[in-house]
């Protein structure tokens, strides 16, 4: 993969439903302003974790990297679990995708049940995925190009409609920043904005597919670098720009995720079609975030079978390079998909969510730990910090902020009944993982 393949692998994999679909669920939650800081918290966040993941992604360079910087840095128990949380990121993300996607599909197609339309994405992606990963990255390269061209469309139009230079539909007048603050400035409390975060902190997961692409990367100490400040510098624009128009033109209260909120608002702006062509882009958008997670899935796996701590079975490659029974195995968690669309699809959807969500926030803190724990094994070791190709700088700052941050995020959905359900899920996986690496390793000595 050269620069602009990972560049667009990562913003395929962070703009998703994190941003298209449950950005409703935020402003609900938080209400308009709180939902703008909710973001702005995360983009800060996130923006820290990269930078720790820099250093470590172009000191290290290889496929699956959070997990070897686990296991080297922590301790190999917590890179298996690692590698194991990450997976079960993707899986769970897999399933809201394919969720998403159908739920979108219900406004052309009513009488068509949503799991129908899971079942055809999650084959159209499994073939993309088959292929090799030359066509993969070309293939999200321009999946990735359609959606940031749409939010860049869709921050003009929007911003363009705020002060009246679109006409709004039925002749409303233009809301400025009315809508922000309509409601107060935390309706729900300013405590809300904790409870929001993991739903946020999943809209930015998929940027940290930098690290996972670094191993199938040209000149990674170059291209990797490079990525991570061009991809944030686009998250926060799109992100922050995107947030500010959504909560500007859509009132709190209609606010949810049956249907997209981009959706929404271009039913309220006076753009003929701009509601159904926004529906298919989401769409496609959706579909390019569910190839980018069945790709960091897939190569998880392979990493852990390539490490000989899982059979090795998911380390074998096809003549095109791709390990497709780990693929396979990936593509199960696609099943999650139609076990909640047949599940009342709205609420199940937010608990895929917040699952996924858990997941890779304790990825974030291992990546923070990691380099926490390298920076210092190398500067003991005898090393110069100045030999680094890539330096997290404010170090050690950066690492000890970004791991508060996404453990505050953690805590919060301890008090958000919807979400809490990522607990009773999560905590016992890890509990798992841990025993069953310990329990694996004492039967092979």
């Amino acid at each position: 993969m050269q620069a602009r393949h990972i560049v667009m692998l990562s913003l395929g994999g962070v703009i998703g439903t994190g941003l298209f679909l449950s950005s409703g669920y935020t402003i609900q939650q938080a209400g308009p302003f709180g939902a703008i800081l909710s973001y702005l918290v995360g983009a800060v966040a996130v923006y820290l974790v990269m930078l720790c993941l820099g250093e470590l992604s172009v000191h290290m360079p290889e496929t699956g990297a959070f997990h070897s910087y686990a296991a080297k840095y922590i301790g190999p128990a917590t890179g298996y679990t690692v590698a194991w949380l990450y997976w079960l990121t993707w899986t769970v993300a897999l399933g809201s995708e394919f969720t998403a996607a159908g739920l979108l599909m219900q406004r052309w197609f009513p009488s068509v049940n949503v799991w129908i339309w899971s079942a055809l994405f999650a084959a159209l992606i499994f073939v993309l995925n088959a292929r090799s990963v030359r066509f993969f990255a070309e293939s999200e390269f321009w999946f990735s190009s359609v959606k940031v061209v749409t939010i860049v469309l869709f921050i003009v139009i929007g911003a363009g409609a705020m002060f009246g230079i679109v006409p709004m539909a039925a002749s409303e007048p233009a809301p400025l920043f009315s809508n922000i603050t309509s409601a107060g400035w935390f309706p729900n409390g300013a405590f809300a904005i904790l409870l929001t975060m993991l739903a946020v902190n999943f809209a930015f997961s998929g940027t940290e597919l930098i690290g996972i692409a670094a191993g199938e990367s040209v000149n990674p100490e170059k291209t990797i670098p490079k990525a991570i400040r061009t991809t944030l510098f686009r998250l926060v624009i799109f992100f922050i720009g995107t947030i500010v128009v959504l909560s500007a033109l859509l009132p709190m209260s209609e606010a949810g995720v049956t249907e997209s909120p981009f959706v929404t608002v271009m039913e309220r702006v006076g753009v003929p079609y701009a509601a159904d062509v926004m529906n298919f882009v989401i769409l496609t958008a959706i579909l390019s975030a569910a190839n980018s997670g069945l790709y960091a899935s897939s190569r998880m796996l392979w990493s852990l079978a390539d490490k000989k701590t899982i059979s090795p079975m998911f380390a074998k490659l096809t003549k095109q390079g791709v390990p497709l029974n780990a693929v396979i195995l990936s593509m199960v968690g696609g099943a999650l998909a139609l076990l909640s669309s047949i599940v009342a699809p709205d609420t199940v959807y937010i608990a895929l969510v917040s699952i996924s969500g858990l997941a890779v926030v304790v990825v974030w803190m291992s990546i923070s730990a990691s380099q926490f724990m390298f920076r210092r094994q190398y500067v003991r070791e005898g090393n110069s910090v100045d030999k680094l190709a890539y330096r997290t700088p404010w170090y050690p700052f950066v690492p000890i902020a970004s791991f508060l941050l996404c453990l505050a995020s953690c805590i919060g959905i301890a008090f958000d009944p919807t979400q809490r359900v990522a607990l009773y899920c999560g905590i016992p996986f890890i509990a798992l993982c841990y025993g069953s690496y310990y329990a694996f390793y004492r039967v092979k000595k």
